[in-house]
């Protein structure tokens, strides 16, 4: 299935937590925190300014992101989880 994002919303795949942290501590799914970082997907049709022009995205697909922890909206699609955020509540692109 294929989804495309509307207006200035880009679709994202949280990156998965590591299970175990370096001290050998297992953390249950329970006690995770939402991941932050993510990979674009999709990007959609773009922001217009008071002209009408599309203003271009500043995140182009396949780039890793920083994300609020909560925010956007989750969907499920194929079993697997996507967010979809507004490009504005992107934090940063990752290098």
């Amino acid at each position: 299935m294929k989804v495309k994002p509307l207006g200035d919303r880009i679709l994202v795949e949280p990156m998965k937590e590591e299970e175990v942290k370096k001290g050998g501590i297992i953390i249950p799914d329970t006690a995770k925190e939402k991941p932050q970082q993510g990979k674009v997907i999709a990007l959609g049709t773009g922001k217009r300014d008071e002209d009408g022009k599309t203003i271009p995205f500043n995140v182009k697909e396949g780039d890793k992101v920083l994300m609020p922890k909560y925010g956007g909206t989750e969907v499920k699609i194929d079993e697997t989880e996507y967010q979809i955020v507004r490009e504005e509540d992107i934090l940063g692109i990752i290098s």
